[in-house]
């Protein structure tokens, strides 16, 4: 496995096509083998809001980009108190020319 960087910015929370909330995201890219991107990272929004949308099946965000990300929650349990949780993603992650490993996060379109 391979780091290619990070990207961040912020999106909509979707489920079954429906629009649930307004979130920020901080994901890290990996290369798994050649051409195939996962990422790694986290979710911000508001505490109640992430408490209600935990553990949901079908669950993307698409961002304000453009991006179709599909997301998982990594933990089990959804966090006691704060705004974030830690989430696996796949979908339309930037292809690897396209990651860097700057503080700037992904140099494409913000």
């Amino acid at each position: 496995m391979q780091y290619l960087g990070g990207i961040h910015g912020a999106g909509v929370l979707k489920c079954e096509g429906k629009t649930l909330a307004r979130a920020d995201y901080d994901i890290d890219g990996f290369l798994i083998k050649p051409g195939e991107v996962i990422g790694s990272g986290e979710i911000r929004m508001p505490p109640d809001t992430l408490r209600q949308v935990f553990g949901r099946e079908d669950l993307h965000l698409l961002t304000d980009d453009g991006r179709l990300l599909s997301l998982r929650f990594s933990e089990r349990h959804p966090p006691a108190a704060g705004d974030a949780a830690h989430v696996d993603v796949a979908g339309n992650l930037p292809p690897q020319s396209e990651w860097h490993h700057s503080s700037s996060g992904w140099k494409g379109t913000h």
